[in-house]
């Protein structure tokens, strides 16, 4: 009878052990963040890197006139989109041209993926520093930091950084390819009578929708949009998609939407991240926040570390923030996204596509690599 109890309690407590795993594992399927927000973004297990540097690809430069590899050193900071029923993935890569973050130059590579971790990498780059008229803008830094939306009809918008490593500059280029690319130079080239002109500009986040499972470029009160701004979050409006126009103070001065907060993780930087997405609750903006390397930083977070944030503004005023997260979303965990030429850490998200049903960030990591993660929507 004390035998035949034993097991009794034996088989109850296993129920009970297993009941308490199960509750667990829920829980931890549960998100924490507000339901205006998106998440949980999940890193594939066992996978690392899905791009990274490889010196047997090179290109004949035309800047240089000579054969050059042209991803040898660095490849990261990606825009996303889909073409063909693929995602296509534009990275920034340098070549060895010269040592230390922002020195080399960096051309625009492309690669195409099913499944966001196999790569098929294409041999040449697809924007670099070339013999055309905009050499003074291009050379000798080249051109980084792609993000990419595309219209209903096709045409896919890429505003990147042109580094004549004098002043970055938020320059526009289109395709109906994403191989080959018409350059329009910089965005805000014509605003305000060539105002900002020479004001560094960087990190342009079109404001794109979900029309059916194709993730579009929207237009708000007739006029297209765009989120940009690295030390801070400006606004600038377009017509045309090429020609920018900022959004100024009653002084000319740059108007700004969002900024920097002591204390928290984007203490030094706000930073666009990839295209903008109108929801049903506004218009939400993930963005790349810097911590600073002072008293004024978040403790939470190791000093100079980059994570992701998210920042939720009013579509009927796209000025006015109605909701932002006070912790990152996104932070670097593993050992790829902490080495190379960023060491304190970098998640720095620049591509988000909407491709079967699923949300693909892809980033950069440590200024070194390219990452990927995985998001199914809640709703």
């Amino acid at each position: 009878m004390g035998g035949l109890c034993f097991q009794v309690m034996k088989k109850l407590l296993l129920s009970f052990v297993m009941i308490l795993l199960a509750v667990g594992c829920a829980d931890r399927n549960v998100s924490n963040l507000p339901d205006w927000a998106l998440g949980d973004f999940v890193r594939p297990d066992g996978v690392g890197p899905v791009i990274s540097p490889d010196h047997s690809i090179r290109f004949f430069c035309p800047m240089t006139q000579d054969s050059v590899g042209w991803m040898e050193s660095d490849t990261f900071n990606p825009g996303a989109t889909l073409i063909d029923g693929r995602m296509a993935v534009i990275f920034r890569a340098e070549d060895n041209s010269a040592t230390g973050i922002g020195k080399r130059t960096s051309r625009l590579g492309l690669a195409y993926t099913t499944d966001g971790i196999h790569m098929d990498i294409q041999p040449e780059p697809v924007l670099y520093p070339a013999d055309d008229g905009f050499k003074d803008y291009d050379w000798p830094g080249g051109c980084e930091d792609p993000r990419i939306a595309v219209t209903e009809d096709g045409l896919y918008v890429m505003m990147y950084t042109s580094w004549n490593r004098k002043v970055p500059r938020l320059s526009v280029a289109t395709s109906r390819d994403l191989v080959h690319w018409t350059k329009h130079g910089p965005a805000f080239a014509d605003a305000y009578d060539g105002r900002f002109g020479e004001v560094q500009s960087k990190s342009g986040s079109i404001v794109t929708t979900l029309k059916g499972n194709r993730q579009v470029i929207a237009k708000i009160g007739g006029k297209y949009l765009m989120y940009w701004g690295e030390h801070m979050v400006n606004l600038a409006e377009s017509v045309d998609l090429i020609h920018w126009t900022p959004r100024v103070n009653e002084d000319g001065s740059l108007k700004g939407v969002l900024f920097p907060r002591d204390g928290f993780f984007d203490s030094a930087l706000t930073e666009c991240g990839p295209p903008a997405l109108l929801t049903d609750r506004g218009i939400l903006l993930l963005y790349n926040g810097k911590n600073r390397k002072d008293e004024r930083g978040d403790a939470r977070y190791p000093a100079g570390t980059y994570a992701a944030g998210q920042v939720l503004f009013d579509a009927g005023n796209p000025e006015q923030v109605l909701k932002r997260l006070d912790e990152p979303f996104f932070v670097p965990t593993e050992d790829f996204e902490k080495s190379g030429q960023y060491v304190d850490g970098t998640v720095f998200i620049e591509g988000l596509t909407w491709y079967k049903k699923r949300w693909y960030l892809f980033y950069g990591c440590a200024d070194s690599f390219v990452g990927v993660a995985v998001c199914k929507p809640r709703r």
